[in-house]
């Protein structure tokens, strides 16, 4: 079962249709005050899964064939700054306009993957890698880079930290990189014990932070799942478990500054009608099941709020919007397989940005405050 798994998301990364100029045709909802617009890219047989901005005009993306781009005018025309075949770049998180790391997905899972180093660094903006040195331990791949900037107090100064998480696997095995000096020095944590899978991970300090999950690597045996800390990574605890099998908890969402956040359930059940996503509000201690659709196309992939209230959530028939916290949905022209949003302030509002089959955007009023 786990080798069909493979296969099919293999399959849908190679097969799924590549839009490159038009949306898909349907209503975005109105409330939302804007349009979704997608990006001329250049041609890519399947999903791109990670989208770093660090400003309204210089972003990054990455693709399964180990190929990096660039824009530095908020997307409006994209400059292939690196290439390394046999990488499949599943992760990518930028500090500022030079500073940022690639996360690879590692070998033994992927078709074509040969590169076993599972994350970069970069310090030119993209077009130079090397690789992240944790010493003789390491993890075997990447899915998912969180970075958060923390102020703390040095000798009598308040200074910025850089904290950054990489964790991974889809598949398995898994592990996380953990560097509180903004990417100078590594530690090593190895998830094996609480997780079989990890798709995505969030930090809301240098101490709190949680991993999304599955209790499996073989998806015909997992159950979603989420795992809290509060020391670091030292120690978990089991904060949601869904109690299903062929599940998976994909991607996460919490708006800066809340308390409330989301996240996909990615069923792999092909009788599975019911599509879920998950809501907590207290940073993660307790979640709870919400409906989003009764579709069995619409498996799950990225999520992104702008609030505790405006949000989206990719699948693979397309997108989906709420405006009252996820009480009501409705069709959003997201592009299929939509895998990571990112939420980016501009102006008086946010601008979100999408990135699947299609790189997208939308700017929205700025969320109301309280």
């Amino acid at each position: 079962m786990k080798a069909q798994f493979a296969a099919a998301l293999a399959a849908f990364m190679i097969a799924a249709p590549v839009i490159a100029e038009e949306p898909a045709p349907a209503p975005v909802v109105a409330s939302t005050a804007g349009e979704w617009r997608t990006f001329v890219t250049e041609a890519y047989r399947g999903k791109r899964d990670s989208v770093s901005f660090v400003d309204a005009d210089h972003g990054w993306y990455g693709t399964g064939a180990g190929d990096l781009f660039a824009t530095k005018n908020g997307g409006a025309s994209w400059e292939k700054v690196a290439s390394r075949p046999g990488t499949f770049v599943r992760a990518v998180g930028f500090v500022d306009r030079d500073n940022g790391f690639i996360g690879n997905v590692g070998t033994d899972y992927y078709p074509g993957v040969t590169d076993e180093t599972p994350l970069y660094r970069t310090r030119d903006g993209g077009r130079t890698w090397v690789a992240v040195d944790t010493g003789a331990a390491t993890i075997k791949g990447v899915c998912a880079i969180d970075i958060l900037t923390v102020k703390r107090i040095y000798q009598g100064k308040l200074q910025p930290r850089t904290v950054i998480h990489a964790a991974g696997r889809v598949g398995g095995p898994t592990g996380m990189l953990r560097s509180t000096d903004g990417g100078e020095s590594w530690q090593v944590i190895d998830m094996s014990a609480h997780a079989g899978m990890i798709l995505d991970v969030k930090f809301f300090d240098e101490n709190t932070g949680l991993v999304f999950a599955a209790t499996h690597p073989d998806p015909a045996q997992a159950e979603g799942l989420v795992l809290r800390t509060t020391d670091g990574g030292k120690t978990w605890s089991e904060v949601y478990r869904s109690g299903r099998t062929l599940e998976l908890i994909w991607k996460a969402s919490f708006p800066e500054g809340g308390d409330t956040g989301y996240a996909t359930v990615q069923s792999y059940d092909p009788e599975r009608t019911t599509q879920l996503v998950i809501r907590s509000d207290d940073k993660g201690r307790t979640w709870r099941e919400i409906e989003m659709a009764q579709d069995k196309t619409a498996r799950q992939f990225g999520i992104g709020f702008v609030s505790k209230d405006v949000g989206f959530v990719g699948t693979a028939a397309g997108g989906f919007a709420t405006t009252d916290g996820g009480k009501t949905w409705a069709r959003a022209p997201i592009a299929p397989a939509a895998n990571k949003f990112q939420a980016l302030p501009l102006g008086k509002g946010m601008r979100l940005y999408a990135i699947g089959t299609a790189v997208q955007a939308i700017d929205l009023p700025a969320p109301p405050k309280g």
